[in-house]
């Protein structure tokens, strides 16, 4: 099968050098990038180490290659097209057609999905010239995405950082996928979601956990905000993951944490997403010292006392209108297959929405990929096919958005 083809078009901000990490992990991951810089991006990487790491020549203007009409070519040619960094300038001349160099050439033409991720002072992406460029670029169907906040150029901080390089590959590939994937459809909705597996101490270095990677709750809150959503992430124990851009990020350790983290966050919100992997149970003592092992002595039991049951809580607790979703990790066993349970566990906590999950061997937990089933209070039922966990939280948001829709007419 032929590489899917991704055009890589590089403003001319600071920002340009992390391009170099977005281009080598589109390559590494089997895709044919061309990178199409404008004359100032080169003022910040030169154009030698775009050829070495694409494995194409690298142009800037329409006066080269004219019998090929490259201008046109590109563009025609391209499942999905990158910006990065999209400068405010670099905004302004796409929102207003401008074709004065061979990116803005090849944005006219494309006929692919088209994403944009700025990068710029916060007094920049602030300007109501740029907010109006960005409405009107999103308003064509073109992704813009929300610009991370953190340290800038010199001693500023805000928002208009780059996004994280992984951050944006993996929406690349979602694009890829699912070229519908981030429409603007979560604008004014407040969402919570929770990722990550808690621990419970059983002394100062041993704990009882999980093995959740929080990849999946990162995911989610990853497409919702860039779907418009105004979002807050409660973070337990994660792999070493990039913040979402335009997310809230706060953190959590124990159940008992996670738990009231979540009571103070979700009466505000509009939607709740409860995908963290919370443990069930804890020991019902902590010591305030390491265990010793001594040879002689009888096997030490724990005893472990019940955690409280967050979703259920959410779901007796929750304000008019609010939406709760529910993440359900299941194996099959004598009393019914994994899908039985997810049914069971849906009428026992009466959220709107439950994503079940089949776990082990190599499933859910700490891979790159997801499938299970969406389960609704009305008694629909939807196989989520296997995919990115991207993937799946785009099925989320879509039965999400569909709802949101649904309870706002009159």
């Amino acid at each position: 099968m032929s590489k899917p083809r991704v055009v890589l078009g590089v403003g001319g901000g600071i920002a340009a050098y992390k391009a170099c990490e977005v281009l080598r992990g589109l390559t590494e991951t089997g895709h044919d990038v061309r990178v199409v810089p404008t004359e100032a991006a080169l003022n910040f990487v030169g154009a030698a180490t775009f050829e070495a790491l694409s494995g194409h020549p690298v142009h800037t203007g329409v006066f080269t290659e004219v019998p090929e009409v490259r201008h046109v070519r590109v563009g025609k040619e391209a499942d999905l097209v990158l910006v990065v960094p999209a400068t405010a300038d670099l905004l302004a001349r796409a929102a207003h057609g401008r074709a004065d160099d061979l990116l803005t050439g090849t944005l006219l033409t494309a006929r692919c999905p088209v994403a944009f991720f700025p990068a710029m002072h916060t007094e920049m992406w602030e300007h109501p010239a740029t907010r109006d460029n960005v409405a009107l670029l999103r308003s064509r169907g073109l992704v813009v995405a929300e610009p991370a906040s953190g340290r800038l150029t010199g001693a500023d901080t805000g928002k208009g950082r780059l996004a994280d390089p992984a951050e944006i590959v993996e929406l690349a590939r979602l694009l890829l996928a699912e070229p519908a994937s981030l429409p603007r459809d979560l604008e004014g909705v407040r969402v919570l979601v929770t990722a990550g597996g808690t621990r419970e101490p059983l002394d100062p270095v041993r704990y009882l956990g999980n093995r959740s990677s929080g990849k999946q709750g990162y995911a989610l809150a990853r497409v919702a905000a860039q779907r418009g959503a105004e979002v807050v992430l409660i973070a337990a124990h994660t792999a070493a993951l990039p913040e979402p851009a335009g997310v809230e990020l706060r953190h959590a350790s124990t159940a008992e944490e996670l738990r009231v983290a979540v009571h103070e966050a979700a009466p505000g919100c509009d939607v709740v997403v409860m995908a963290a992997a919370v443990a069930d149970f804890r020991p019902a003592t902590r010591a305030g010292y390491k265990i010793k092992k001594s040879e002689g002595q009888p096997d030490s039991a724990i005893t472990l006392t019940r955690n409280a049951d967050i979703l259920a809580e959410l779901v007796r607790k929750r304000t008019t209108g609010q939406l709760v979703v529910g993440f359900a990790a299941e194996t099959g066993d004598e009393r019914g297959s994994v899908l039985d349970h997810g049914r069971a566990k849906l009428a026992r906590k009466g959220c709107d929405l439950l994503v079940v999950n089949a776990v082990g061997d190599g499933r859910a937990f700490e891979v790159e990929e997801n499938a299970g089933w969406l389960l609704a209070s009305d008694g629909t039922e939807r196989p989520i096919p296997l995919g990115s966990k991207s993937q799946l939280a785009t099925a989320v948001w879509d039965a999400v958005a569909g709802l949101v829709s649904r309870r706002a007419r009159p």
